[in-house]
């Protein structure tokens, strides 16, 4: 199994986002942003200034998904 960051672009699109708007948004460094978008492992400390600064849970930016 693997995470999926899936939910997270779909929201972003939704809220007509991108990835440098939340990096702005969440503080979260280009890096961690990078390592979402190659579904790389990463803190729940990042995930969670994510989830708080767009307002939502975790469930709601990720999923497992088997490979």
């Amino acid at each position: 199994m693997r995470i999926s960051y899936n939910k997270l672009w779909k929201m972003l699109i939704d809220k007509g986002m991108n990835k440098h708007d939340l990096k702005e948004v969440s503080g979260v460094s280009s890096a961690s942003i990078a390592k979402l978008g190659k579904g790389d492992n990463i803190t729940t400390d990042v995930l969670l200034k994510i989830c708080e600064s767009l307002d939502c849970t975790l469930e709601d930016i990720m999923e497992t998904v088997k490979d």
